[in-house]
This record gives C-alpha cells, structure tokens and sequence, in this order.
C-alpha cells in the first residue's frame, strides 16, 4: 500500500497549479476542497486534482515535489496530460455532498 502521494490542483480556469505531497491523498483534496489547509490554495480556490503519483517513502515524495516545482510550466502541463489528457477532476467521485459542504456524515442529521 502506498505511503505517499505527490499531487497537482488546479482552479476550474486552469490558470494556477499548485504541487503538494502527503500521506492520505483523499483527505488531502478534501481538505482543499473545503479550503483547509492552505492559504494558498483557498486564495486560488485551488479545488481540481488533476495528476498524482504514488509512492512508497515520504521521503521520495518530498524529492519529486521539490523536483516538478522547479520545472518549467509547459512541462508539468505535458506530465498532467500524459495522465489525463481532458484534464478532467480525478477526484469527482471521491466525495458526497456532505463531505464537500464540510459536514461529517457520522454526526449531522437528517
């Protein structure tokens, strides 16, 4: 089981990218989703996964974050194609709508 992800958002205008790694990435997209998290992100509504790897160390995730930050944007846009070419959210289905309204679906009624 992979212990680490490296992971691109993007806005819905596609205009801003931001690279980031953890340990759990569907509680790490969700956390953008809801503008938790990262200034930078919220300011940029930063909400559209479009690319992810997995790994092994925490340590290689770092590596490869700090790596895909130095490149030029023309090549992280080619690495983002190369996996989802219509740059679709691949997270679309992860969540419900209470989880994307910030609710927790064990405590809220109704």
């Amino acid at each position: 089981m992979p212990n680490s992800y490296i992971y691109i958002m993007s806005n819905t205008g596609l205009t801003t990218l931001y690279i980031g790694v953890t340990n759990d990435l569907e509680r790490r997209v969700l956390q953008h989703k809801l503008e938790i998290g990262s200034e930078f992100t919220k300011k940029y509504k930063l909400k559209k996964l479009l690319y992810f790897e997995e790994g092994a160390l925490i340590e290689d995730a770092i590596a490869r974050e700090k790596q895909l930050k130095r490149w030029h944007q023309d090549w992280k846009w080619n690495l983002i194609k190369s996996m989802n070419p219509n740059l679709d959210d691949l997270s679309i289905s992860w969540y419900d709508e209470e989880m994307l309204k910030g609710l927790d679906p064990e405590t809220s009624s109704g």
